[in-house]
């Protein structure tokens, strides 16, 4: 009797050991979704991931809210953009969640930029020339060259942090690899007719991306980084954008489109409103998408312009 009750007993807990799921090894803090969406496909089910901002808030400017210190003091690695990007709101975050595995020079903290080399690197700083980053342009995931150098940097700081899964992220790293390059030649090929092109854009978030695919900005709608165009800038700007010959006005999905509809309205030129990130529009729903949708918007933009 005692022995069949043993036996009953372990039957019970082995049912109960396999019907619950393995936990991920490793819990993701992802600042920006670019980065949690690249997470996932590196990590698969060996990495619990938390995006602590959405493609349609500035990630500029993010308040450091409880909610994110409670999801960052439980956090194996930190996954940002870097370059101060997050310098408003990622400092308060690390310092409130005392959680030694994730601080600036741990193996738990990742920052993005720290992989690649940076555009727009400021010769002086002046705050009057407005929000300059001083390390240089962030906005590296606009251009998909980018993410490749990235991934690859991200699968092995993984690996080192989860070695028992190590063999499982070079895999996906390596699948991620190839698709994403069969997808660049692709995209190339569909974009060639941007080559060229001048576009007035909102904020400077596109260089990489204009670098990519030959687009040339020609004026921008903030006066100075981070600074809301007044009456008198956009007076100018519409006597300006025509002698520029802008063919495509491009503002992100954070950004208040008023301004560039007014122009667009003025001037004939398409507006073109651009994802920026993973979630960033309804097709943008990884990092794929986000590329694809983009290069879709700025072809239908510059094939649908009146001027």
């Amino acid at each position: 009797m005692i022995l069949r009750r043993s036996s009953l007993a372990f039957a019970v807990i082995t049912a109960v050991a396999l019907s619950t799921p393995a936990h991920a090894a490793l819990n993701v803090f992802a600042c920006e979704p670019e980065w949690g969406a690249l997470s996932t496909e590196l990590g698969g089910s060996d990495v619990d991931v938390f995006v602590a901002t959405t493609a349609r808030q500035d990630p500029h400017q993010i308040q450091a809210r409880p909610a994110l210190i409670s999801r960052l003091r439980n956090a194996d690695v930190v996954v940002c953009t870097g370059a101060e990007l997050e310098i408003g709101w990622m400092p308060v975050l690390l310092r409130q969640s005392s959680n030694g595995k994730v601080q600036p020079g741990s193996p738990g903290y990742f920052e993005a930029t720290q992989q690649v080399r940076l555009l727009q690197v400021p010769t002086r700083l002046d705050r009057a020339e407005g929000d300059v980053h001083p390390q240089g342009n962030p906005h590296v995931q606009t251009d998909p060259r980018y993410m490749r150098v990235i991934a690859a940097a991200l699968a092995k700081r993984f690996a080192e942090l989860d070695p028992g899964h190590a063999a499982a992220y070079a895999r996906r790293a390596k699948a991620f690899d190839d698709k994403l390059g069969q997808a660049i030649q692709r995209w190339q090929a569909q974009a060639a007719p941007l080559k060229g092109a001048n576009a007035v854009i909102y904020h400077k978030d596109w260089v990489y991306l204009f670098a990519w695919l030959g687009i040339n900005e020609v004026a921008t709608i903030e006066p100075k980084p981070g600074v809301p165009p007044g009456g008198a800038y956009l007076a100018q700007l519409l006597d300006e954008v025509p002698k520029r010959q802008a063919k495509l006005i491009v503002y992100a999905a954070y950004q208040d489109s008023r301004a560039p509809d007014f122009i667009a309205d003025k001037t004939h030129i398409r507006a073109v409103m651009l994802p920026f990130t993973v979630g960033g529009s309804d097709a943008a729903k990884d990092l794929f998408g986000f590329y694809d949708d983009t290069i879709k918007r700025l072809l239908a933009g510059l094939g649908g312009n009146g001027g």
